[in-house]
């Protein structure tokens, strides 16, 4: 089974929480907020901000009512951003990204199949933004009340 780390499902998370925020009209947030909210650790959190900051996908503002947000708009960071920023890249195994990971990428026939899923899953992160990401969530929670919605 391939899997995301926590650090690529729990920051993706946060970009959402705080694409969420900057939606409804936010300046920032502080990240025991976010936690709370995401039932995330404040420790985990502040150790995930610090990639995310030095990729300029969150900004930090100091002082009163300070905190973080998006370094861009929603629209305009993808899913790959942030995969690149936490887990390093958006590739199934290694030698897709370097081909001197392993001697035998010019002779692999399974290479040719790990970089066409890279390929795959790849324009697909890149396709998806933060904005998407909300208006899916708007959906699914609009049709869950209609669901729970007594007849």
């Amino acid at each position: 089974m391939i899997k995301l780390s926590t650090k690529g499902r729990y920051g993706t998370r946060l970009m959402v929480n705080l694409a969420r925020r900057q939606r409804l009209g936010s300046e920032a947030v502080i990240l025991k907020s976010v936690a709370e909210e995401e039932g995330i650790s404040i420790r985990y959190l502040e150790q995930i901000i610090i990639p995310l900051k030095i990729n300029k996908l969150v900004k930090s503002i100091r002082g009163a009512g300070g905190g973080y947000c998006l370094g861009r708009k929603a629209e305009d960071i993808k899913i790959c951003d942030i995969l690149k920023a936490l887990e390093g890249t958006c590739s199934l195994v290694e030698c897709v990204e370097d081909d001197q990971f392993c001697e035998k990428t010019s002779t692999c026939g399974a290479y040719e199949i790990w970089k066409g899923a890279t390929d795959l899953l790849r324009n697909y992160f890149e396709s998806v933004s933060l904005e998407d990401i909300l208006e899916i969530g708007n959906k699914k929670t609009a049709a869950a009340k209609r669901k729970a919605k007594p007849k």
